[in-house]
């Protein structure tokens, strides 16, 4: 068992380790998920995965992130426009790393 691994998903990478809780990409799932790209787990370096190294997870919740703000504005042409957007994400627990 490593101390820690890094994988991805979502086109993102996260360094994680036993007990965290992560916030990803939405993901379509509940209960538990299992990620197999693992780009590094301890001291193991994958080219680009690590062969047989797994990442599970529990899923807490599904929910959105808070709300940014896009301003857009030319000067002196009275050009301003205001839009918002969440993003739908999911809350993980690392429950175990498989290395």
């Amino acid at each position: 068992m490593s101390d820690f691994a890094i994988f991805q998903t979502g086109g993102k990478q996260y360094r994680v380790k036993v007990g965290d809780t992560i916030k990803v990409e939405k993901l379509n799932a509940d209960g538990t998920v299992e990620f197999d790209q693992v780009l590094m787990a301890g001291d193991k370096i994958g080219t680009p995965f690590v062969a047989g190294a797994k990442v599970m997870a529990t899923v807490v919740e599904q929910k959105r992130a808070d709300k940014i703000l896009v301003f857009k504005k030319k000067r002196r042409q009275n050009y301003r426009r205001t839009a918002g957007h969440r993003q739908y994400i999911t809350v993980l627990k690392i429950t175990e790393i498989k290395g």
